[in-house]
């Protein structure tokens, strides 16, 4: 990417040609999208302005973006000062073409596009009875589904030992270590791709219950996702969050695959059987896993650490207090009865007539 202008950019690749972003006012930032090898590696940076520079400058005042005003990574800087309850709006566009005058029927576009997204969720809320009031409120959670989807790499081998050629990386605490199988790369729906921009595998089943309502093929695809081999354990884990895989988060998803199952069975009339095997099959593993882990005793009373609530409690459940090896939990417990019912309304519900 380029300025070509003050306020607008030009950006080109061969897969996707040129783009022209053009922008009101604002400072541009330009850096690379190269990572920082000095403060990750301890050893020289292959570029000048590496990919945290935009962040350097705007938080710590350092001098790491390009002045040149080219890089691969690219922002626009605005202050503002606002009074209680102010609002202040910044038009950008992005264009195929070059413009010579980019605001000349923004308005129009941008008011189509608002009548666009009246009609998409009209049709959405049409044949529910709800009132006005409500429907607003259900047009915001849905756009706020929408919105946290986001692109997210994460190579935890490569993360672990580097990528060809490359140093090992110095990892205080090599979190993930027997994870090293997975890689994803994938758009996935995030718990906030703003705060909390990764994939939390039991806040997504939650997320696919209501997703359906506006796009149930994404739906179904986001729980098959964090079911392939490339997500799961060996021994049949689901991947829990970025920090800590291997946590042991409440077992929803079985609930999550049935609810988006039957949801879309009554929009079109007609199950996705084909959606409810491969799930069904990949589950299997996970309720063994389960079973063998997390019932050391053998008598369907189980444990678990991060289980509902988000760990509320008089002590961290994934952290046993002295002398204590490990708990049988009412909520594990009452999760598997659960998890349990809904394999059988799926293995039920493929033999269901069509």
């Amino acid at each position: 990417m380029k300025a070509i202008s003050d306020t607008c950019v030009q950006s080109r690749s061969t897969r996707n040609g040129r783009y022209y972003l053009y922008h009101e006012k604002g400072k541009q930032l330009f850096c690379e999208n190269e990572t920082n090898n000095k403060r990750i590696y301890n050893v020289d940076n292959e570029v000048p302005y590496v990919k945290d520079g935009i962040n350097d400058h705007v938080v710590n005042g350092m001098d790491s973006i390009n002045p040149e005003k080219t890089g691969s990574k690219f922002a626009v800087w605005h202050k503002f000062t606002l009074k209680a309850g102010e609002e202040k709006s910044v038009k950008i566009r992005l264009s195929k073409q070059r413009l010579e005058d980019p605001w000349s029927g923004f308005d129009t576009i941008f008011n189509t596009r608002v009548r666009e997204c009246e009609e998409f969720y009209n049709k959405i809320l049409s044949k529910k009875d709800l009132p006005k009031a409500h429907k607003e409120i259900a047009e915001r959670a849905f756009s706020g589904l929408l919105w946290i989807k986001q692109f997210y790499y994460y190579d935890v081998f490569k993360w672990l030992f580097g990528g060809p050629g490359e140093p090992q990386p110095y990892r205080e605490n090599a979190r993930n270590f027997s994870w090293q199988h997975l890689t994803n790369r994938h758009v996935i729906s995030m718990p906030d791709k703003w705060e909390y921009p990764w994939y939390a595998a039991w806040d997504l089943a939650f997320h696919m219950a209501s997703f359906v309502e506006i796009d149930p093929y994404f739906a179904k695809e986001q729980l098959l996702l964090v079911l392939r081999e490339s997500y799961m354990h060996p021994n049949g884990q689901i991947p829990a969050y970025e920090w800590n895989f291997s946590d042991v988060n409440p077992p929803v998803h079985s609930w999550a695959v049935w609810n988006v199952y039957d949801k879309d069975k009554q929009k079109t009339g007609k199950g996705d059987i084909s959606f409810l095997e491969k799930a069904f099959q990949k589950l299997l593993i996970n309720f063994t896993w389960w079973v063998n882990q997390k019932d050391k005793s053998g008598t369907d009373l189980f444990e678990g650490g991060f289980l509902g609530l988000d760990n509320i409690g008089v002590f961290d459940r994934n952290h046993m207090p002295p002398g204590i090896t490990r708990m049988q939990q009412a909520d594990a417990t009452s999760w598997m009865a659960m998890f349990t019912l809904n394999m059988l309304r799926m293995s039920l519900g493929a033999f269901q007539k069509q």
